[in-house]
């Protein structure tokens, strides 16, 4: 018998006053048997950070034709794709071709690995972000993890605090490419 995914409940109130949005998201995150806590988190993270009432969870870990996380145009067009974690250079390049603008949230201890890897290749890519989240920080963020989350998140001066009432993280991340 196949696992099921595990539902979670995530109610995030998101204050960026770097991009001067302001807003509550109820979210629904399915994790699969294979997902983590940390990849979860880092799937939290994304969305907190590109919050906007068109971004959605897409099947990123089940479907490799679809991001982790996107944003649609009112005509279906692809403005936003995001993967988390360390994808194939080639569904990079792929997604690149299909969407305005490409981000990759790294995390993990083979981050680096990846990086060194792909580097050359990806750099190529005009519209293409690559942000890393460093070990401490999504470590931190995986012991927040509970099947109901009510979560803040404050970016402020390119900042970033995510927590809970009983406990707040700074996170670090890292921008390994920006977009040119």
């Amino acid at each position: 018998m196949a696992l099921k995914s595990t539902i979670f409940k995530v109610d995030l109130q998101v204050a960026d006053m770097d991009r001067g949005y302001y807003a509550d998201h109820a979210l629904t995150l399915a994790r699969h048997p294979s997902e983590n806590d940390e990849r979860l988190m880092a799937r939290v993270l994304a969305f907190a950070l590109h919050a906007h009432e068109r971004l959605a969870f897409a099947n990123g870990l089940t479907d490799t034709d679809e991001p982790d996380l996107w944003r649609r145009d009112l005509t279906g067009q692809v403005e936003l794709w995001i993967d988390v974690g360390q994808p194939e250079e080639k569904l990079v390049r792929r997604a690149a071709h299909r969407a305005q603008e490409v981000v990759v949230l790294s995390f993990g201890r083979q981050a680096p690995v990846w990086w060194a890897q792909n580097r050359s290749l990806l750099e190529r890519l005009p519209h293409l972000r690559v942000l890393h989240v460093r070990p401490a920080s999504i470590e931190a963020l995986a012991a927040l993890v509970e099947r109901t989350l009510r979560l803040q998140c404050t970016i402020q001066d390119g900042q970033v605090w995510l927590g809970h009432e009983r406990q707040t993280v700074e996170v670090e991340i890292e921008e390994w490419k920006a977009p040119r």
